[in-house]
């Protein structure tokens, strides 16, 4: 039995085992040290201020995290946001990346936000650091690629694309209504 809730700042000791995984072994994520667990607590932190950042548990406790974030700094764009997932590493293909996805998908609806973004690292050809199936799983969840940065990240001695997915969650309308924060409390 899987559980999707709110993360707390209590969270991120394990929230942050499972990114240094990504961190060291993969080209997932263009970080090239494992932010210390003081950056990390300030990085929740400030997400939290705005946009849903949720844990997926099962009986062993959390498995993964997603979250939304800031499109771009400028209020023109304050109905788009940049989501991102990590599941710990054994926990992939089994239904916790789409669960997890869907109920933050859920949350960003409630706020009135309309555009999702995804910016993620693809290679050339599938390799032992980057694969496909990121942009994959994105496009399984009604993603559309949207463009493509040719060799723009630079890990583990090679060079690796970048791609921006987007889905659309919502109307555009003339008069659109403003976006609210998420609310912890519901």
């Amino acid at each position: 039995m899987i559980n999707i809730r709110n993360a707390r700042l209590e969270d991120a000791e394990r929230i942050l085992e499972i990114y240094d995984y990504y961190v060291k072994y993969t080209a997932i994520t263009f970080e090239y040290e494992t932010p210390s667990l003081e950056e990390f607590k300030g990085r929740m932190e400030n997400t939290m201020k705005k946009y849903p950042y949720l844990v997926i548990e099962d009986e062993n406790g959390i498995q993964g995290y997603a979250y939304a974030g800031t499109f771009k700094g400028r209020a023109a764009y304050d109905w788009a946001c940049e989501l991102t997932v990590y599941l710990d590493h054994n926990m992939q293909k089994n239904g916790m990346g789409k669960a997890i996805y869907s109920a933050l998908e859920e949350a960003l609806k409630g706020m009135g936000i309309l555009n999702l973004y995804a910016c993620i690292g693809v290679p050339k050809e599938d390799d032992e650091y980057l694969t496909t199936n990121s942009m994959d799983f994105h496009s399984h969840l009604g993603f559309r690629l949207v463009g493509t940065f040719m060799e723009c990240g630079y890990k583990f001695g090679r060079w690796y694309n970048m791609v921006w997915m987007e889905k659309m969650i919502g109307d555009h309308v003339a008069d659109q209504k403003a976006i609210t924060a998420y609310d912890y409390a519901s």
